[in-house]
């Protein structure tokens, strides 16, 4: 690049630059904010007021809207895929082919090398858990529109910013894990599973409390006018796609590490050792 273009480049930022201060500093003294900031945050973690009438029947939070839309939207693909990419599957891969291998290939490695006696159910499940928090959370991206019940419009929250998501994938999560444990040591697996009651708990305030830490982060800027230009573009993708590849990754990590400790068999003692064990006290006692 030339010098005379780098200037160009240099001058057209430095305009940029100026117009959006010009523009905060003209908007910073006129605009009056219907609610408080302790408001805002409140209504962002309970939705209190900004409800949304769902088929016409009930009022239901916005989260639960996101979980329905992401929900149709990822089976309607997985759909798609079986039946018209799937079938036309070569020996060599084009590039769709190889994105697809690698994101399943990703979730099955992880199921194999944490729970090497019983992998199967469980590959199938931290694919599904991971795409549907990592499709789920990158959803409010996309700020799709909704009006609430009050008349207002406001834009699609992550489904598992809502504490019911979050405790509903826990529990779920520590369902599938205790089924490993009864498939892998009968009622004894079941055992092994209760002795950690509190992970259910702790996988979904986990969830919830990094999803909803972006989600009140980027409200907060929106809040302040002074920081409501360009930055909230930054911070709201940055926070959404770390906290996607994040809590994605540690909730199926999770799930198929307890899975694998609880579904591996129980190591028992031979029949011989153990009539042999018995000689020997016999023969103490005489």
């Amino acid at each position: 690049m030339s010098k005379e273009k780098r200037k160009k480049t240099i001058l057209i930022l430095l305009c940029i630059l100026a117009v959006l201060l010009v523009a905060i500093f003209l908007t910073n003294h006129s605009t009056a904010k219907s609610e408080s900031i302790r408001e805002v945050m409140r209504d962002g973690v309970l939705h209190e007021t900004e409800k949304i009438r769902f088929l016409g029947l009930i009022d239901v939070n916005p989260a639960f809207i996101s979980a329905v839309t992401v929900t149709c939207i990822l089976l309607g693909i997985a759909a798609l895929i079986r039946i018209f990419v799937i079938p036309k599957f070569k020996m060599v891969p084009g590039k769709f082919q190889l994105l697809l291998e690698e994101w399943v290939g990703m979730f099955d490695r992880l199921a194999k090398t944490n729970s090497p006696h019983r992998n199967g159910f469980l590959g199938a499940y931290v694919f599904a858990a991971g795409t549907y928090i990592f499709c789920g959370t990158c959803f409010e991206l996309f700020g799709i529109q909704a009006v609430t019940t009050q008349g207002t419009s406001m834009s699609l929250p992550a489904p598992l910013s809502d504490i019911n998501a979050a405790i509903a994938m826990g529990c779920l999560s520590y369902g599938i894990i205790m089924s490993g444990g009864i498939a892998g040591n009968g009622v004894r697996g079941v055992g092994k599973t209760l002795k950690d009651f509190s992970l259910p708990i702790s996988m979904s305030f986990r969830l919830f409390g990094a999803l909803l830490s972006g989600l009140l982060v980027t409200e907060l800027v929106y809040y302040y006018i002074n920081l409501s230009f360009v930055l909230p573009v930054i911070v709201g993708i940055l926070f959404t796609l770390l906290h996607a590849l994040i809590q994605s990754y540690v909730l199926t990590m999770l799930t198929a590490v307890f899975y694998g400790e609880v579904s591996a068999p129980s190591a028992k003692k031979p029949k011989a050792a153990k009539k042999k064990n018995v000689a020997k006290t016999q023969q103490a006692a005489a």
